[in-house]
């Protein structure tokens, strides 16, 4: 009998043991009068987001709208305090005036289990630094200048290949037709490599592609084991092998890298600069420069520049294919523009286009696809205005969705109107409330080049095609909440037809 009581007050005791563990942070916010949700055990407020039944990002907006008279919102990722800010000047604060106390992401590195994450979005401010300023240089105007004419010829790819594939009378899937040109124009503005993902069915540089953002179950296990225990999950890659993705990529860049240094070869590309790293690797203070570490940078270049922009080339079809009077309105500038120039498209033709402008801002605003940032406190911190302090290393998220799709920033924020981003609208509203690639020195590095591969994708496919809605086309649109960045559940689906001229 003895022992039966002692096995249940063990039990007891290993349950109260966990039940405290995983409540004992959950005063955090109240002692510091920041209101927000109440949390449960182990899941936090994230349980719906853990089960996959919402995505983080839309959480996160409805946290926004359900808080709109706060200044900051304090929840939990299991256990975990997180400070969500609502207040335009106190994100300012934390993305710009005050970035040196918030340059870090707070992203976890696993060197062992995924070599290829310590690259330019995660790595921590020590080594993010140094390398975010030897990098810059290849997506200044100049660079993306010299590479413009390798993006007009994916660009004319993309529109031979639209023909065949228009020609059929079938529904297209536009997030895979984009994501094709997409990794052709990385493939070679990156790294002078014809990655033939438009005329190769079996293009590795695409399948790869869909890997890396594959939602199936096992990456989904593998996403939350590397949340909930990240000291077990970095063991087990000193036992693993290597992924796939790690081994093609690696094996790409250092082969490129070698072939060019042997045979003395030059280009105006990303590869290009990894080699000046690695020729000058004293310019790098406290950076050990290894191959793995460049070919890391030349990996988030890659999946960062096909995905991003490929998804926010296909909202934009979406929308236009909805909005019929706004895609007419902007085939005729792009017409007009072509006539113009004898029908030639060149780097300066496209910004000359304004009201593309106004429809791919409109795009990223409705769609942002990094819909919230990340930011992570180096040193104890107290918010302007308030008596809101928080410590070192607490997390601090934007919800960049939530504030994009605000309606007392944007009034009808479901309607797609480009004209928001007129001049004088623009002047208007604070711009914490518009960052689609973030804002302040940790911004996204290659906005510049993805705005124009996007930009010169949507020219070639509007030029002389239509895009229409038709019984496959997800209305209403649907966020898939288990993607890593803001995309549709089902896919684009539109009937894409030759403009009679």
């Amino acid at each position: 009998m003895a022992s039966y009581v002692e096995i249940f007050f063990g039990i007891a005791a290993v349950f109260f043991a966990l039940y405290y563990y995983f409540t004992s942070t959950f005063d955090f916010w109240k002692i510091r009068g920041v209101h927000g949700p109440r949390p449960i055990p182990l899941f936090g407020n994230v349980k719906d987001v853990m089960f996959t039944r919402i995505c983080m990002s839309d959480y996160l907006r409805k946290l926004y709208e359900q808080y709109r008279n706060e200044q900051m919102i304090g929840m939990f990722v299991r256990r975990t305090p997180v400070l969500v800010l609502r207040d335009a000047d106190l994100i300012k604060d934390v993305l710009i005036r005050d970035f040196s106390k918030f340059a870090d992401r707070g992203v976890p590195v696993h060197d062992k289990m995924e070599p290829l994450s310590p690259h330019l979005f995660n790595l921590e401010a020590e080594r993010w630094r140094p390398l975010r300023t030897r990098l810059s240089p290849v997506f200044t105007s100049g660079k993306l200048k010299e590479m413009f004419p390798l993006i007009l010829e994916c660009a004319d790819n993309l529109e031979e290949y639209l023909e065949k594939v228009v020609a059929k009378g079938e529904p297209v899937e536009c997030r895979e037709l984009t994501a094709k040109y997409t990794t052709d124009v990385i493939g070679s503005c990156a790294f002078g490599i014809e990655t033939n993902a438009l005329s190769d069915k079996e293009s590795e540089f695409r399948r790869m592609g869909r890997m890396v953002f594959a939602n199936n179950f096992s990456q989904i296990i593998r996403f939350r084991f590397r949340q909930a225990m990240p000291w077990l999950y970095n063991l087990l890659g000193y036992v693993l092998p290597p992924t796939e993705i790690t081994t093609f990529f690696t094996k790409v860049i250092v082969d490129t890298m070698n072939y060019r240094t042997q045979n003395d070869v030059v280009r105006p590309d990303f590869v290009n600069m990894l080699l000046e790293l690695k020729k000058h690797p004293d310019k790098l203070e406290n950076i050990k420069l290894t191959d793995t570490l460049l070919t890391a940078q030349a990996f988030v270049f890659f999946i960062a520049g096909f995905e991003t922009s490929s998804t926010t080339m296909s909202n934009a079809l979406y929308e236009l294919a909805l909005n019929t009077d706004v895609q007419d309105k902007l085939r005729k500038e792009i017409a007009e523009h072509y006539e113009k120039n004898n029908g030639e498209l060149k780097y300066d033709h496209v910004k000359d286009m304004t009201y593309l402008d106004l429809v791919f801002r409109e795009t990223l605003r409705k769609y942002p696809p990094g819909a919230f940032l990340l930011r992570k406190s180096m040193c104890d911190y107290t918010f302007n205005g308030t008596k809101v302090t928080i410590p070192k290393k607490t997390f601090v998220w934007i919800p960049v969705l939530g504030i994009h799709r605000d309606p007392k920033v944007y009034p009808n924020p479901d309607a797609f109107i480009p004209e928001r981003f007129d001049d004088d609208a623009v002047a208007a509203r604070n711009p914490m409330h518009y960052m689609p690639f973030g804002d302040g020195p940790r911004n996204c590095i290659g906005a510049r080049f993805a705005v124009y591969q996007s930009k010169v994708g949507l020219i070639k496919i509007l030029r002389n095609h239509k895009v229409e809605v038709c019984e496959k086309t997800m209305i209403p649109y649907v966020i898939d909440p288990t993607a890593f960045i803001l995309s549709p559940k089902e896919g684009i689906y539109l009937k894409i037809t030759k403009v009679e001229k």
